[in-house]
């Protein structure tokens, strides 16, 4: 089974105030917005939360895509300079073993799914020593596309055209479940993010933690064996 891992509010908890900073100087550096406004990040990718900074700033669409490449450039070296170089205590509760556990079985790729530009996600999970759990090249990220929707594609794409049937989206936010459901996709979900249980409740098992979601991934993983099996 491919199980595609969101980051923040899942693996890390407050683990992103420093990737937020440097996106907003990014945003000063670039198209000279101040970033002060406060918009709706959980669940989005960088890239859609930095148009929308950047509209509330008068920039303009097309304004904003002529330095795309040039912002998502700086964020990620801006966030370099400003990542601390131990976030091993914002590891979500469960998730160290819970990764463990599933790199002791060859019937599980773990991969990502992310609204992080790629090298702030590698950045943030190599310091938070759990980078190793996650193979380059695989995974989708919001340097592959604005849009969260189009990533768990992208993931099943680079590993292998993976299938529908055998992949799972975890995450903490509503948004995290909608994107999996646009790709056909079951999805569990973990309250220890912004979000409560109750807001989660669209996700086809919802688990207080890192334990709890263990329990959950092990049941579907038992029923993807039985399932290859008859």
């Amino acid at each position: 089974m491919l199980v595609l891992f969101d980051i923040d509010g899942t693996l890390l908890l407050r683990a992103s105030a420093d990737h937020a900073a440097a996106l907003r100087e990014a945003l000063a550096v670039v198209y000279g917005v101040s970033g002060t406004q406060r918009v709706p990040a959980a669940g989005r990718t960088d890239t859609a939360i930095a148009r929308e900074i950047a509209a509330l700033g008068g920039v303009d669409a097309a304004h904003f895509d002529d330095g795309v490449e040039r912002f998502r450039e700086l964020t990620a070296a801006l966030f370099a300079q400003r990542c601390p170089p131990d976030l091993t205590a914002h590891v979500a509760p469960g998730m160290r073993e819970l990764l463990a556990s599933l790199a002791t079985r060859d019937d599980v790729l773990r991969s990502l799914v992310t609204g992080n530009y790629e090298p702030v996600a590698r950045l943030k999970l190599a310091r938070a020593g759990i980078g190793d759990y996650f193979e380059p090249g695989q995974g989708g990220f919001g340097s592959d596309a604005e849009v969260r929707d189009e990533l768990p594609p992208i993931a099943r794409a680079r590993a292998g055209s993976y299938p529908r049937e055998g992949t799972i989206v975890i995450g903490d936010t509503p948004l995290d479940i909608a994107c999996a459901r646009a790709d056909g996709l079951r999805v569990l979900a973990v309250a220890t993010g912004p979000c409560s249980a109750s807001e989660l409740r669209g996700a086809d098992g919802v688990a207080a933690d890192g334990w709890e979601l263990a329990k959950l991934l092990g049941a579907e993983l038992d029923l993807s064996a039985r399932a290859a099996c008859s």
